[in-house]
């Protein structure tokens, strides 16, 4: 009979496991890359390249902002961004295709990765924990995918209408590298991606006891400052650009507050219970 109890399963058992696991998920990534792949010209046209027409629905809705409250001469309401795309390498093209490929079977992946990860770990939960994280794939993917959206259409068009509009001096035109193009939106999309996972990280780091809500609400205020420098890490340096990224990430942290409390008290409930 198969090894299914965690009890039973020795190291060794146990690193094998985790390779099939990884096998699969690197299966998974290469057969989703692959399909990419295949599309790649309309993944680029429509996904990679969109954001440096005007007609991105989110310069329009911020064209329409500025516009609403008196702002009628702002880059968001421009006919065209002032730059190029170009190539400088003889591999560049085939290397940003291979790699867009690659991070998009990740994305589209994510799910099942998530799947693989969870069926490592749960047979090692009580059957009670296992019953109460079957949301788990659930959350997990949507939160990852909420972030995702959230680079592609906050964080990817603010820095390039910053960047694409910054200038030291007429002297310099911009001619971006395609390399450089992609590199942005793909660091934006899977950053926004993996910290919209805040309330995940915070729920196991609770249930292992190294957060606390007391300490969350403790270290708030520094809290509060690595958000501002994380927002200025993945965005141009610009306040309003900062604040728009920075208000989700506190929202997520206020959230993570209160799972780290529901947590404790789950526990604090349980150990009443195992002393009675």
């Amino acid at each position: 009979m198969a090894k299914t109890i965690t009890d039973e399963m020795s190291f060794l058992d146990h690193l094998e496991d985790l390779r099939w696991h990884l096998i699969r998920i690197t299966v998974s990534i290469l057969v989703v890359a692959t399909v990419a792949y295949i599309f790649s010209d309309l993944i680029f046209e429509h996904i990679i390249f969109a954001p440096k027409r005007m007609d991105f629905p989110t310069y329009e809705w911020l064209c329409q902002a500025s516009q609403l409250i008196g702002i009628n001469d702002t880059t968001f309401c421009a006919a065209e961004f002032p730059f190029i795309i170009q190539n400088r390498t003889m591999a560049g093209q085939f290397s940003a295709d291979i790699w867009t490929s690659f991070f998009a079977g990740f994305i589209i992946s994510f799910p099942y990765i998530i799947y693989q990860f969870w069926s490592f770990i749960s047979p090692g939960l009580h059957s009670k924990e296992r019953k109460h994280s079957r949301g788990f794939i659930i959350i997990t993917t949507l939160l990852f995918f909420i972030g995702v959206l959230f680079g592609y259409y906050i964080v990817t068009p603010l820095s390039i209408n910053f960047l694409a509009n910054y200038s030291v001096s007429d002297v310099v035109s911009n001619e971006f590298d395609l390399s450089s193009w992609v590199a942005i939106i793909r660091s934006s999309c899977l950053a926004s991606g993996f910290i919209f996972e805040l309330p995940i990280i915070i729920y196991f780091l609770t249930k292992i006891g190294l957060v606390t809500p007391q300490i969350m609400r403790k270290y708030r205020k520094f809290a509060l400052v690595i958000v501002l420098i994380l927002s200025a890490i993945i965005t141009p340096p610009d306040l309003a650009s900062q604040v728009i990224v920075a208000i989700p990430i506190l929202i997520l942290y206020q959230v993570s507050i209160y799972i780290s409390k529901v947590v404790v008290r789950n526990q604090s409930k349980k150990e009443k219970k195992a002393h009675v």
